[in-house]
């Protein structure tokens, strides 16, 4: 199912059955919360609430933009970039982000090799780190906005 940005979101039903029996009740004919969220869903289309429910998706604040400056550490290298891609996993919790180096960096922890990547795709958390760790226990990504 897809969605898109003029989707409400159960948030925004629940207020106006909120705003929908305030009114209700200013006119001397109050209604119930179940009878509001009732009338609401079928406002916007839906067979009743519990079908409202189970559709709407809650919104999630996106904590990374495509076209996003960001900076941080990759395999432990700095580097500065932008988001090419940012992607809201099924969980509701992760991001698959694209991200484009200022300057390739180099990846190799041996003096004696370049090996530079100027572009990764990693999977973050909220907090812009990768579940996945180096050795020594860090992020391989760590996402700031710049």
């Amino acid at each position: 199912m897809s969605f898109s940005l003029d989707t409400p979101s159960l948030t925004s039903l629940k207020a106006e059955a909120r705003a929908l029996r305030d009114d209700h009740a200013a006119k001397g004919a109050p209604i119930t919360q179940s009878a509001a969220l009732e009338t609401i869903a079928k406002a916007h289309g839906y067979r009743d609430w519990n079908t409202a429910h189970a559709s709407v998706p809650e919104r999630v604040v996106l904590p990374f933009q495509v076209g996003q400056r960001v900076r941080g550490q990759y395999l432990g290298r700095d580097f500065a970039g932008v988001l090419l891609g940012v992607n809201l996993l099924s969980d509701m919790r992760h991001f698959k982000v694209t991200v484009k180096f200022d300057l390739p960096v180099n990846v190799s922890r041996f003096t004696s090799m370049i090996i530079e990547r100027q572009r990764v795709i990693a999977t973050v958390d909220v907090h812009g780190l990768t579940a996945a760790t180096t050795s020594d226990g860090q992020p391989h990504l760590r996402l700031v906005a710049a």
